[in-house]
């Protein structure tokens, strides 16, 4: 109530009782004099063996002023070796403190506490990563690197091995020594052969092994090479391959490779080439597991003719008609795995056979298909960790 009655008196009025009431500037001006003279007493009694806490706020301040470039220094450190390795910005101060801020030093430590994790990490399910296609004139090479994540698939490091090992897998030697065909190969045929990388993160001459276990240091997945294919030529053949949802040229998560032969050397093969790319990206797209339906292994067919006739028994029709509805089922079943007997995907109204002999006539030379292969990330892992077996989808 007495703040709000002053508030209404006139400013000048108010400023003169405030005058009044606190003092003259005589008295004020006295006031700091005394103060400052107290302070002199104080510094005066300071006995010479003990620090003078007015000099000593100086001091802390100037100490902190001198730290502040070493700090500057070791971000900039930190920053260079992150860059370097890619390693957790965690994982790169401790190692500079541990090596006394030496870049060089820290890095080996960064390589050798990463191999230690990858090898800890090596037991869990890597079931993600990308296929590597990488092809010359006589041969088409296919890698798959798997990781736990596509976070990491989609990593530029893990991409830039992936295609160095395609390229490395062109000089695989074929010890089945077959001119033409697949030729699988799995990790104790390839793991240990050198690669020669180039690439900011990983460089320098390794084996394939050696550069997997880094790149899972780098990425912190488990990282490993699973298999690889080699598809050959004849001397008078194409080779065509399809990637789908490919990131860059090279790389995808399903590959379709098909290699078609001409009789008589046949110079002109811009439209052999041409169906040869669409039979690719059909045998992605259909999914075959035979060539023909000669071809269809004997056990599979036996297997499908079982559970077809006793799908017809449960009609209660006559056997001569669970015969009839048998055989009219099994040239479904020949549509469905056979590539020859699918229904072209671009052209439904023709198969592929029929497809085949269009571009037969077309040259004015016989082709035919002498192989295919189709491959997907992932297929097979959870009936390989559970059987030990080694899963390939070829013809």
């Amino acid at each position: 109530m007495a703040f709000a009655r002053e508030a209404r008196r006139p400013l000048g009025v108010f400023v003169y009782s405030a005058s009044r009431r606190f003092g003259c500037g005589n008295e004020y001006s006295t006031t700091v004099a005394s103060k400052w003279e107290s302070m002199s007493q104080y510094r005066s009694s300071v006995p010479s063996g003990y620090a003078n806490p007015v000099r000593g706020f100086g001091n802390l301040l100037r100490s902190f002023s001198s730290e502040a470039p070493a700090v500057v220094d070791q971000m900039s450190l930190i920053k260079q070796l992150r860059q370097r390795t890619s390693a957790p910005i965690k994982d790169v101060k401790a190692s500079l403190v541990e090596c006394n801020w030496d870049i060089e030093a820290a890095q080996k430590d960064l390589r050798k506490r990463g191999k230690v994790l990858a090898s800890k990490k090596s037991s869990r399910t890597a079931a993600e990563g990308m296929l590597a296609v990488a092809q010359n004139e006589g041969k088409v090479a296919v890698i798959e690197l798997n990781c736990e994540t596509d976070f990491v698939a989609r990593n530029d490091i893990f991409q830039y091995l992936a295609l160095a090992m395609a390229k490395r897998a062109l000089l695989v030697e074929n010890s089945s020594q077959q001119v033409s065909g697949v030729f699988p190969f799995g990790p104790d045929h390839f793991e240990e052969l050198k690669l020669n990388l180039d690439h900011p993160k990983v460089n320098g001459e390794t084996t394939v092994s050696n550069a997997a276990t880094e790149v899972a240091a780098i990425m912190g997945e488990n990282v490993k090479f699973r298999r690889g294919f080699l598809m050959s030529k004849s001397s008078a053949g194409v080779l065509s391959a399809y990637l789908h949802t490919s990131p860059q040229p090279g790389l995808g998560r399903i590959a379709g490779i098909v290699s078609l032969e001409v009789e008589g050397g046949n110079t002109q093969l811009e439209a052999v080439q041409r169906v040869g790319s669409e039979l690719a990206m059909h045998v992605v797209a259909a999914k075959p597991l035979f060539l023909s339906k000669d071809l269809v292994s004997s056990e599979a067919l036996a297997n499908e003719r079982e559970i077809l006739k006793s799908q017809a028994e449960s009609t209660a029709k006559s056997q001569m008609a669970v015969e009839k509805m048998v055989e009219g089922r099994l040239r479904k079943y020949f549509e469905d795995v056979a590539l020859m007997e699918q229904k072209f995907i671009v052209n439904d109204s023709i198969n592929i056979k029929t497809l085949v002999d269009n571009l037969s006539k077309e040259v004015g030379s016989p082709v035919k298909v002498a192989d295919f292969l189709r491959v997907e990330v992932g297929e097979g892992i959870e009936r390989l960790e559970a059987s030990d077996e080694p899963v390939a989808q070829t013809a």
